[in-house]
């Protein structure tokens, strides 16, 4: 059960990075959000949690971590595809 929290957790921080991103009105790509979401949660929100003190529990500090990941890794990806398309 816990596996399924954190999949759908990483979903939805992964939907919310493209959507504060605005992906230009094209929709959610659900497997940029999967795998944004999940890398973006575990590098940021592990790293935000243990630089502010709060260890591996569930906290804010973790959850505004895992977005901020997630932003910078479909924020980068996103940059990689436009580059790799105009060239």
């Amino acid at each position: 059960m816990l596996i399924i929290a954190i999949i759908l957790f990483g979903m939805l921080v992964g939907a919310g990075a493209q959507l504060i991103l605005g992906k230009g009105g094209k929709g959610i790509d659900w497997g940029l959000a999967l795998a944004a979401g999940l890398i973006g949660s575990f590098v940021g929100g592990l790293l935000i949690s243990l630089l502010s003190g709060d260890g591996i529990s569930f906290r804010a500090s973790g959850i505004i971590g895992s977005i901020v990941g997630a932003i910078l890794v479909t924020g980068g990806w996103l940059w990689f595809k436009g580059r790799s398309t105009a060239a």
